[in-house]
């Protein structure tokens, strides 16, 4: 029986508690799916912060969230790990809506330190009393704007810990014999308390005041020479580590020094992601994120749904990298999720991977066009957002001709509100001179990669959803837009894997009697408004469906550039709306939102009923 409260958990506990942990989260997550490798890998780290920390209190800040299930169970959420990123159920990150333990939302990457200091200034700001921790890790330090806050955070003075986890994906290994003596040595108890008294003794006058500034001056030349971590050091930080990061009791003081500290700490911990769980520790990279499968051979469940369309792009790639030696490809340490896998084996030089650094990418991609290469820059919609100012600034100020290649377009499903890419059609649609084509199919996905790349100028984006494609299967074009269906009650216009359910509801509107217009829109910018134009000018009635927020819509340019032009129609817009979309099935959030085949058709009716 463990103790109600996590201070007076022995060690042994604790060690009995992770091993807890993870059979519940192993057993939970081959039934839900999800990122279990990650999880798995900051077990120990968790079960020490709560050892050490209130964290209804306390803030303890994840980046990226993904690492935070171990941390759900101990906040008393651990009956409804069942539900975990279902409709309705647990997210699969930190949300504060669950638990007052869960400080921030925290789906992206790389912002944990710049949000944990604006949390400890505003704990001075308002006289209060708490820690502030930022557990960093899975390669979230390679994104700039974690530099940027740790450049902050060591010269602010604020007492604030950042637990860099350190599982191979983030930093550079150290590497020596000495070297791990040394960072032994730093640790033990006895040297730590020396040191704090050595501090005191030393700042009492002038004089102990300059012995200190010669006597840590050398100790820092001979620790930078063997163990190679002054930068934290050099921007403010008090550096500790590294250390066994799946040693609970251990971790557990560590902590306790850090807080005491009462100053900028950064404690470097080194973990196995999937630790605990042998087909994880064996292949990481594939429980970083996964579907249901069992837990005795680590096998997926089911068998996977087919080709989709990312490896399809991947696909495409190869064989236009074959024809033309320019062309270049870019990820953002998402090699394998979007289809470049095959490429970078095949084309090793002509592949980069940048880490978590999308707003990098776009300007590498620049540097790159701007020399005569042809940049590819695939990254999933919500991660490009992170790219916006260079796409303005870099890629479009010169109209240079890169190719961004955006995945996971629309709704995503699972990972919920933070991952759905439904911003993209707004702030693309912003850009002067940006080109985006909007492929249904895989066939269509070929040709306007193939076109973006050979035929086009400037800079072009091809968006593209997750997984594979809806009943079109056919090819409508490249650019322009596309009468797939001809009728005399309504016009209705979609684009990408939309037009499947555009397609079912002109069925569903042909079973009550009524014809429908279908229009594909190829391309969404530029806009070819002439096939519209024509066909509300016998049906009188225009309805836009699209899986994106309503601000920045198709549907709305369409309206107000047709108004401008003196066309008159009954016009009505099926979207998002303008809130966030929460987790779940691609096929439910649909539903909930009508933008589905039925509130399509039901949509339609109302305008033409008056209902």
């Amino acid at each position: 029986m463990l103790p109600q409260h996590m201070s007076e958990m022995t060690d042994q506990q604790a060690r009995q508690l992770c091993q807890q942990l993870r059979v519940q989260m192993i057993q939970s997550v081959s039934k839900t799916g999800g990122h279990l490798a990650s999880s798995l890998g900051v077990v120990e780290i968790l079960v020490a912060a709560h050892r050490v920390f209130d964290l209804n209190v306390d803030r303890l800040v994840f980046d990226v969230g993904h690492q935070c299930y171990a941390h759900k169970i101990l906040t008393g959420r651990g009956s409804a790990m069942n539900t975990l990123r279902k409709f309705g159920g647990l997210s699969g990150f930190p949300k504060p809506y669950e638990s007052r333990a869960d400080a921030f939302i925290a789906g992206h990457a790389s912002n944990s330190i710049s949000v944990a200091l604006g949390m400890a200034r505003a704990r001075t700001v308002n006289g209060e009393n708490y820690s502030v921790l930022a557990l960093i890790g899975d390669g979230a330090l390679t994104g700039g704007l974690a530099f940027e806050g740790v450049a902050d955070a060591g010269s602010s003075g604020e007492p604030l810990i950042v637990i860099l986890n350190d599982n191979g994906m983030s930093i550079t290994k150290n590497v020596g014999g000495v070297a791990a003596h040394l960072s032994r040595q730093r640790l033990k108890p006895q040297y730590l308390h020396l040191k704090k008294l050595y501090r005191s003794v030393t700042g009492k006058n002038a004089v102990g005041q300059a012995v200190y500034k010669v006597t840590h001056r050398a100790k820092k030349m001979v620790k930078d020479a063997i163990l190679g971590y002054s930068m934290y050091e050099d921007m403010g930080f008090t550096y500790l580590g590294p250390v066994d990061g799946h040693d609970v009791s251990y971790l557990t003081r560590m902590l306790r020094y850090a807080k005491e500290l009462n100053s900028p700490v950064l404690l470097h911990v080194k973990t196995v992601k999937g630790r605990g769980y042998t087909p994880a520790e064996r292949e990481p990279d594939r429980f970083h994120g996964v579907g249901p499968f069992d837990v005795e051979s680590g096998l997926a469940a089911s068998k996977g749904g087919g080709e989709n369309f990312s490896a399809v792009f991947g696909q495409t790639m190869c064989e236009l990298a074959a024809e033309k030696p320019e062309l270049v490809a870019i990820t953002a340490a998402m090699q394998s999720g979007t289809g470049l896998s095959d490429f970078a084996k095949t084309y090793p030089q002509r592949f980069f991977d940048v880490g978590i650094a999308e707003g990098h990418a776009v300007a590498m991609s620049a540097g790159l066009a701007k020399q005569g290469a042809l940049p590819v820059f695939a990254v999933y919609s919500s991660f490009l957002q992170r790219g916006y100012d260079m796409l303005i600034h870099d890629m479009a100020l010169q109209n240079l001709h890169g190719i961004f290649a955006v995945d996971r377009a629309g709704l995503v499903g699972e990972d919920g509100e933070t991952h759905h890419g439904v911003f993209d059609v707004g702030f693309l649609s912003t850009i002067p001179g940006m080109q985006i084509l909007c492929p249904a199919s895989f066939a269509e996905l070929r040709a306007m990669l193939r076109h973006a790349v050979t035929e086009m100028t400037g800079p072009v984006a091809v968006r593209y959803p997750r997984g594979g494609e809806g009943t079109w299967k056919d090819m409508a074009g490249v650019e322009g837009t596309t009468v797939l269906q001809e009728g005399g009650d309504i016009t209705l216009v979609a684009y990408g894997t939309m037009i499947d359910q555009v397609l079912q509801a002109a069925q569903l509107l042909q079973q009550r009697g009524y014809t429908a217009d279908v229009l594909k829109l190829n391309s969404i910018r530029p806009l070819d408004l002439g096939p519209v134009v024509g066909s509300i000018a016998h049906t009188g009635r225009l309805l836009v469906a699209e899986e994106c927020n309503d601000t920045g819509s198709v549907g709305r340019t369409i309206v107000s550039q047709l108004a401008l032009q003196g066309h008159a129609v009954q016009a009505a817009l099926v979207n998002l709306g303008d809130g966030f979309v929460p987790q779940g099935s691609v096929a439910q959030l649909r539903a909930m939102k009508e933008i589905d085949a039925e509130g399509i058709c039901k949509k339609a009716l109302e305008m033409m009923t008056g209902g």
